[in-house]
């Protein structure tokens, strides 16, 4: 794609983005178009996406039935209006810090967003994916550049919006796909451009971040860059519910060929007992699935043999085939000698059991570790009382924090969090999954003293778009 063609697709996104911001009624019915859209054409994008990422028609339905509802789910809250946190105070003379003036505070939408699509997920979090639900949800455009790894269902479903779109009444300019790297740094640096997202490796997010940042205007850059996930055993747990935990972990860490960014690799386990040995025996019966590309399978092979190169590390279950699951172990302390090199991503089916013998320098060792997506849990419910200062710790890293649960399933709801500390994410005070996500493409604006006719709709005392409002 050429530069003059990256140029007139954010130019006209650009054109609409305030007549797009202005119709949530509009965009509701649009989110809710599109939804039905690829729900219509399922059998067919799902075909597609199989043949060009391998997940399986299963899988594949399921993300598909995640992305559909979620465009649903953010239908509603723009018809609800509430994401517009709208704040008006009314006069008070003789208010303690002087008198108040007439202030009425709501979120108004960014403008143009570029959404980087990632691999491992060709539906959710790709050209449809939250990103693009949650930045229309806000009342923005948006621009995609497509994943290559899947180009032929990015290019389908990309039409499938398209005509679901303009058959809603949306004005042209509100989605358009893109590909090619050059491309998407070219549309990153346009200066219409109002924010990006991106799900990806760390490298290539921040060298995007860096892009963003730089810019003669910077703008928001949202960067989902990788995670570990730490899963803590108490030893109680550990011995209650050996298989139970060991068939958990494996299932977690084998799901999807471990190409989930919420894949526990790092779990600590207590030294004594038959959990480990409970862990490899389910880790070295697991199958090799196909990994999305080559370029992934290759890294996986490459990071999991460094990793395996590390002090102290010694393969529990490496077999010849290079993508089947794998599963290394080392000590608390030569892992805490190492923590840096110890804890890095190895995007694929892969564990790491770091073996405490007390449970109370396990927290030690969390303080030192990066930021990251998830952490996990796993006591006795007796224990609880107990476990505040390891919990603290767990929270202090983690986006979220699970209890007895597993973290590769990421439910779209109005409380989760899909974010944390960096370099799990570029900042941690956003998610880019559930209704939360739309607050990165916002920005509050507040008009002081103004006459009706020039308050937007939702701060009027009419309240035309009938949202609630929060009135002091």
């Amino acid at each position: 794609m050429t530069g003059s063609a990256v140029d007139s697709v954010v130019a006209a996104a650009a054109e609409v983005a305030s007549e797009w911001a202005a119709a949530p009624r509009s965009r509701a019915s649009a989110l809710t178009a599109v939804a039905a859209a690829l729900e219509e054409h399922r059998e067919e994008l799902v075909g597609l996406a199989d043949a060009e990422a391998h997940l399986g028609p299963v899988r594949l339905n399921g993300e598909l039935t995640r992305t559909t509802f979620q465009l649903k789910l953010f239908a509603e809250l723009v018809a609800e209006g509430r994401y517009l946190d709208v704040r008006i105070d009314r006069p008070v003379p003789d208010w303690p810090s002087g008198p108040r003036p007439d202030l009425r505070r709501y979120r108004t939408a960014l403008g143009p967003v570029l959404v980087f699509a990632a691999s491992n997920f060709p539906f959710a979090f790709s050209v449809a994916g939250g990103d693009t639900a949650s930045a229309w949800a806000a009342g923005c455009p948006v621009v995609v550049k497509a994943h290559p790894g899947h180009p032929r269902l990015s290019r389908r479903t990309a039409e499938v919006i398209t005509t679901a779109l303009q058959d809603a009444g949306a004005p042209d300019g509100v989605f358009a796909l893109i590909e090619g790297e050059d491309a998407g740094v070219e549309a990153l640096r346009h200066p219409r451009l109002a924010a990006a997202a991106f799900t990806g490796s760390q490298r290539g997010g921040l060298a995007l971040a860096k892009i963003a940042a730089e810019r003669p205007v910077p703008i928001p850059f949202y960067g989902e860059l990788g995670s570990v996930n730490p899963v803590v055993v108490t030893p109680a747990a550990a011995k209650a519910r050996t298989d139970e935990i060991a068939d958990g972990y494996t299932g977690s860490v084998t799901q999807g060929a471990g190409q989930f960014c919420t894949n526990p690799g790092l779990a600590f386990l207590p030294a004594d007992g038959d959990l480990l040995d409970a862990i490899a025996r389910r880790m070295d019966a697991a199958s090799a699935a196909p990994m999305l590309n080559d370029r992934i399978a290759g890294g996986f092979a490459d990071s999991s043999a460094a990793l395996a190169g590390r002090p102290g590390a010694r393969a529990v279950v490496w077999p010849d085939d290079p993508t089947a699951p794998r599963l290394l172990a080392m000590d608390l302390a030569a892992f805490t000698a190492d923590v840096e090199a110890a804890s890095e991503e190895c995007f694929g089916p892969l564990g790491l059991a770091v073996l405490y013998e007390r449970i109370e320098d396990v927290a030690d060792a969390l303080a030192a570790l990066p930021g990251q997506l998830t952490a996990s849990l796993h006591a006795e419910a007796k224990e609880a009382a107990s476990l505040g200062a390891l919990t603290a710790a767990l929270a202090d890293r983690a986006g979220r924090v699970l209890w007895n649960q597993w973290p590769t399933g990421v439910s779209v709801t109005h409380a989760m969090q899909h974010g944390g500390p960096f370099p799990a994410t570029v900042g941690p005070a956003s998610t880019s999954v559930g209704t939360a996500a739309v607050e990165r493409f916002l920005r509050p604006v507040a008009y002081q003293n103004c006459p009706q006719e020039l308050l937007p709709p939702p701060l009027r005392d009419d309240n035309p778009w009938n949202v609630p409002q929060t009135i002091t």
